[in-house]
């Protein structure tokens, strides 16, 4: 029996993919899959009908990670309902398909995000907190919701939130590192509001976590267990490229500049990961420092 991981040509997915050489990695476009993954088995599925489902023979565990980047593109109401589709769509009839398999997987590890808890200020949030009520935090729940239809045929399900992913080759780093080298990085509005963070080694290893233990299931917050203020962000990673954060980007200039999205920039979030901590898993990178000093 093996893993399989939708959107497995995404940043987390080519990762997760590297870990799991034996997985099979499943999307639109199986050329680009086989330009990326010299022979690995791929199956086509892009998450917007019902598929067969032989699509499922010999899968135990189903990582789903797919889904319609939040970061590229202005939010307008297109963008927005291909982030909802991609998700909530795509998850359920990933759980349709699912119910039809003779052989039905063991687990279904399902990508989302603290963007399920929103604008929380300095509250320390862990799992048990209550959801948010802006247009990220719906999708996160009715994500969820989907994901969590595949306990009806007993799978295990695990709900992973994500924080705010730091790596190489990609993801939120690669997109903030170019300013900060040439010294034009800086805050983002007051720069008080929390960014919760994970370094992708630890993400992935969240997802392995995952799907070996079988007594972990439900929602984990897959964040380090030190969040920090968007200023401080800043100033580490200003000290990790060598180079001065002078030019703080006022809120309302974001705002003007990026639409809706600049909410994600400048709410703040201070999860903290309760349910690993009340496991044996080890974070190889729970410091901030030390994360960018390794990917720098």
């Amino acid at each position: 029996m093996k893993a399989l991981i939708t959107g497995g040509t995404g940043f987390v997915g080519r990762h997760l993919a590297e870990r799991i050489p034996e997985s099979i990695i499943a999307g639109r476009n199986l050329k680009k899959i086989n330009n990326i993954f010299n022979n690995r088995e791929a199956r086509q599925w892009d998450g917007s009908r019902n598929i067969d489902p032989s699509f499922l023979n010999d899968v135990d565990t189903i990582f789903h990670l797919a889904g319609e980047s939040i970061f590229q593109g202005r939010w307008n109401e297109e963008k927005k309902e291909r982030i909802r589709a991609s998700r909530i769509e795509g998850t359920r009839y990933l759980v349709d398909t699912i119910a039809k398999a003779k052989n039905r997987p063991t687990t279904l590890i399902c990508s989302s995000a603290i963007g399920y808890y929103g604008a929380r200020g300095e509250e320390i949030i862990t799992e048990k907190s209550t959801a948010g009520d802006d247009f990220l935090a719906r999708v996160c729940m009715d994500w969820e919701k989907e994901a969590m239809r595949a306990q009806e045929y007993g799978v295990r399900v695990v709900l992973i939130r994500t924080g705010v992913v730091l790596g190489d080759g990609g993801g939120a780093l690669a997109q903030m590192l170019l300013p900060f080298k040439l010294g034009l990085g800086g805050r983002l509005g007051s720069g008080h509001q929390y960014m919760s963070w994970i370094h992708i080694q630890d993400l992935t290893g969240i997802m392995l976590y995952a799907m070996n233990n079988t007594d972990l299931q439900g929602a984990v917050n897959a964040v380090s267990p030190n969040p920090v203020t968007n200023r401080e962000f800043t100033r580490a990673l200003a000290k990790a490229v060598q180079r001065p954060a002078l030019l703080p980007v006022p809120g309302l200039l974001l705002k003007a500049a990026l639409g809706e999205f600049a909410t994600v920039l400048l709410s703040s979030q201070r999860v903290v990961p309760t349910s690993l901590q009340q496991t044996d898993f080890i974070f190889a990178f729970p410091e901030l420092g030390a994360t960018l000093a390794n990917l720098t």
